[in-house]
């Protein structure tokens, strides 16, 4: 039975890592870190497991895994130690704050020779895996344009906490655009096997207040021009600032047909061919914020899947190494806004 370390036990842990970890009858949770300590003490007596005092004592312990929740500017340096120690690695998204930290991430997991997964939970999402094989199938054909979207009411919503750390710049470097928008960038290489090469993008901070009222100090909305290497284009856009139902949608359109993926409150997946016809898959729910913090959570498939590929030794459908292209679309839309122009990845 493979033994779990989690570090960090905020919001993602309780509702889906701890959760996760405990339904899969292949490995058990035997050790907690966080820097509230009663927050590991609570995980610990409602899960098992042992409470560390530091991260680096629960990553030098008699583990096979490590799951790395903690704030997004210690996530390189965390998910480094436990590969360098002989774990494998599942590390929350956004993987890391600069380009250069999610490269040294993979090149230790390939140094190592453990496995790096990336909590990109949509990949494991039954319409978004249908869509895909639709694709590569030729269903929709060429891609042509697409646009996708992921915007809810904001990170205290989900955590609870008025003054979260995701409004902190120095905790989480990035604001909307990286906490939802890497989801969809990551998305989008998936379902279309292709890659974004250029971007042109607007951040702003346009509502979130910290609670004296100032602004927060990252943004809470992005909007995102992309192109693709095959020519392809799109818009990305995350935000903060949804105040009505949660959007997690996002629609292909090909030159045979489009794809409409979560934007139906009843069908998961539309085919819409080119010669009118129709065809409706009714394959899951995909669970909001909302219903998670009330309780309603489903499986994300993101543990089994580590688990799995800790077991059989194949790679998972998030490793580093793809992780890092979705990265790669962030940073450089960031690099965009900031600039005022349309840059391509790379440059």
């Amino acid at each position: 039975m493979l033994k779990i370390g989690i570090l960090g036990c905020g919001k993602i842990t309780e509702v889906r890592h701890a959760p996760e970890y405990t339904e899969n009858p292949a490995c058990r949770i035997d050790a907690w870190y966080d820097a509230l300590p009663e927050r590991a003490r609570a995980m610990a007596e409602k899960f098992g497991g042992r409470v560390c005092e530091s991260a680096e004592e629960l990553i030098a312990g008699d583990l096979d895994a490590v799951s790395v929740c903690v704030a997004n500017v210690f996530h390189a340096d965390l998910t480094v130690k436990a590969l360098k120690a002989g774990k494998h690695v599942l590390c929350e998204k956004p993987m890391a704050t600069t380009l250069a930290d999610c490269e040294a991430m993979v090149a230790a997991a390939r140094e190592s020779g453990k496995h790096l997964m990336i909590g990109h939970n949509q990949r494991y999402a039954p319409a978004h895996q249908k869509a895909r094989a639709l694709i590569e199938a030729g269903e929709i054909g060429r891609v042509l344009t697409f646009l996708t979207t992921f915007g809810h009411s904001g990170p205290e919503i989900w955590t609870g906490t008025a003054n979260s750390w995701f409004f902190d710049r120095n905790k989480a470097a990035f604001g909307a655009l990286a906490d939802l928008g890497i989801h969809k960038a990551d998305l989008i290489h998936y379902l279309t096997g292709d890659e974004i090469v250029e971007s042109f993008a607007m951040l702003g901070t346009l509502d979130k207040k910290t609670p004296d009222g100032a602004p927060v100090s990252v943004d809470d909305n992005a909007l995102c021009v992309m192109r693709l290497k095959s020519g392809g284009m799109g818009v990305l856009r995350a935000s903060w600032t949804n105040y009505g139902r949660e959007d997690n949608s996002t629609r292909i359109y090909g030159s045979e047909g489009v794809l409409r993926v979560y934007d139906d409150p009843h069908q998961s997946l539309i085919l819409e061919r080119r010669d009118g016809t129709v065809e409706k898959f009714e394959l899951d729910h995909i669970t909001t914020n909302e219903e998670q913090n009330a309780g309603k959570r489903r499986s994300t498939g993101v543990i089994d899947a580590f688990v799995e590929s800790i077991l059989t030794g194949k790679p998972s459908l998030a490793e580093g190494e793809e992780a890092v292209k979705a990265m790669r679309a962030v940073f450089t839309a960031a690099r965009s806004a900031e600039e005022g122009r349309t840059v391509r990845v790379g440059e």
